[in-house]
């Protein structure tokens, strides 16, 4: 029923014919030791076939969510390299800022919040809460990643 698949068996065919060639002894039996080989190589790709039915080509508007959405190795590598170098810049903080930092941006608490648990005024804590990503910001320059984290930070 497939063209191609016919085609791809036909060769088969020839080449095991040109390979057992010597195995046909008797020219008058030719004609059916070549139909025999055919039948044969006929019915072996049939059962492979119906063993492993091919796999199905998908038309390409079903292929649309086929995409892996897992980050790549490029995107992994560069996420790492970007976290190591915001952690070596948060080493290099005071403590003040480093807390901030650690309770705003990467724990979620609000200002509110932050204020009240270091017993200060939430006016303290919004101008301590912008010195230190500007302290975060300069740390993460000298340490080489201005241009890598000008989007991020």
């Amino acid at each position: 029923g497939d063209p191609d698949e016919a085609r791809d068996i036909s060769q088969d065919i020839f080449v095991r014919v040109y390979r057992r060639l010597d195995s046909c002894r008797d020219d008058d039996r030719f004609l059916a030791w070549l139909i025999r080989l055919s039948r044969n190589a006929c019915l072996d790709h049939l059962r492979r076939r119906k063993a492993r039915p091919p796999a199905r080509d998908i038309p390409a508007e079903e292929a649309i969510g086929l995409t892996d959405s897992s980050p790549r190795p490029d995107q992994i590598m560069e996420s790492e390299s970007k976290r190591m170098l915001v952690h070596k810049a948060l080493q290099s903080l005071s403590s003040i800022n480093r807390e901030i930092i650690m309770l705003k941006d990467m724990q979620g608490m609000a200002l509110e919040d932050i204020s009240e648990m270091l017993e200060i005024p939430l006016g303290t804590a919004k101008s301590r809460s912008s010195r230190a990503r500007i302290e975060l910001a300069r740390a993460v320059i000298d340490l080489g990643g201005g241009s890598r984290m000008e989007a991020t930070i």
